[in-house]
């Protein structure tokens, strides 16, 4: 049986999509940007929140608005203005990940039948902030079924201007043993980056088709051919898919933790600047998106 609940402790506020014949549960945080806080699946932990990685350093399954990833120094210019982003990454060299991962989302409404449960949140910025002086509001639609999870997302511009935009996804991915786990992915492009993480260009990528984590420190971004990526581990595999033409891969394992990044994304570090992935939402118009994230246990 599918249900919703909502739950209130210690000052957040939850909602939790489940299943109770499978014992699958998805655990919302309305508090922190609308993210998944956990995701079990069939009583296997696929994400799981570590409390010695705190959300404010992880970003931990964040919904990344207005831009995914940096933006070098925080400036662009669009429209032929310059704009100045606060710089939120340690060290304020760059600013990190978009402007609601810390945003209070408000619960819109519920779904519920005999094969899923969803629950859609929203949050509406109606101030002109300096460095993104445009308002918006964003959906955020979380389906749990019988197969797996999915996230929606929407996005309007209810501003008067135009805006440049990308968007992500940052999920965690628990896993205990990442030396023996797995990606696939089909791609021969990657993201070149500078010292600081800043895009610097697009280089050839002939890498195997399965990319063994092994021992590697991943910090990577690949430009994907379809809109596919899969990852093995010894307790399931898991499946990500979206309906998008263009998709964009970052991989990052946290040292010393039993987490994997794999990052959804529409665009790539510095997409303000260089415009790899970037794309520009009109007065009163809509963009959507689905990533689905399709389950099976081993």
């Amino acid at each position: 049986m599918f249900k919703v609940d909502k739950i209130n402790q210690n000052g957040f506020s939850f909602l939790e999509l489940k299943n109770t014949d499978e014992n699958s549960i998805a655990r919302i945080c309305l508090n922190e940007g609308g993210r998944l806080l956990e995701f079990t699946f069939n009583t296997i932990a696929i994400v799981k929140d570590v409390p010695s990685f705190e959300y404010r350093n992880s970003y931990a399954s964040a919904i990344l608005f207005p831009f995914a990833n940096r933006i070098e120094n925080g400036k662009y210019t669009f429209n032929d203005k310059n704009y100045q982003f606060n710089c939120n990454e340690d060290g304020g060299r760059n600013a990190l990940h978009g402007l609601v991962y810390n945003k209070e989302f408000q619960f819109k409404e519920e779904e519920i039948s005999a094969n899923k449960c969803a629950v859609t949140l929203c949050y509406q910025e109606d101030k002109k902030t300096k460095g993104f002086p445009f308002t918006y509001k964003i959906y955020a639609t979380y389906t749990l079924t019988k197969e797996g999870l999915s996230l929606s997302i929407r996005v309007k511009n209810t501003d008067t201007y135009s805006f440049p935009f990308t968007l992500g996804w940052h999920p965690y991915f628990f896993c205990e043993d990442l030396q023996n786990s797995s990606l696939s992915f089909t791609s021969d492009k990657k993201i070149a980056f500078d010292k600081n993480l800043i895009t610097k260009g697009i280089e050839g990528y002939k890498g195997d088709s399965v990319f063994k984590i092994e021992d590697k420190q991943l910090d990577d971004c690949f430009i994907l051919d379809n809109n596919k990526i899969d990852f093995k581990t010894v307790k399931y595999q898991l499946e990500i898919t979206s309906n998008l033409k263009e998709n964009f891969l970052q991989m990052y394992t946290p040292k010393g933790l039993p987490l994997i990044a794999i990052e959804p994304m529409t665009g790539v570090s510095n997409s303000f600047n260089n415009k790899i992935g970037l794309q520009v939402l009109e007065p009163n118009t809509s963009y959507s998106l689905t990533w689905n994230v399709k389950i099976n246990n081993n």
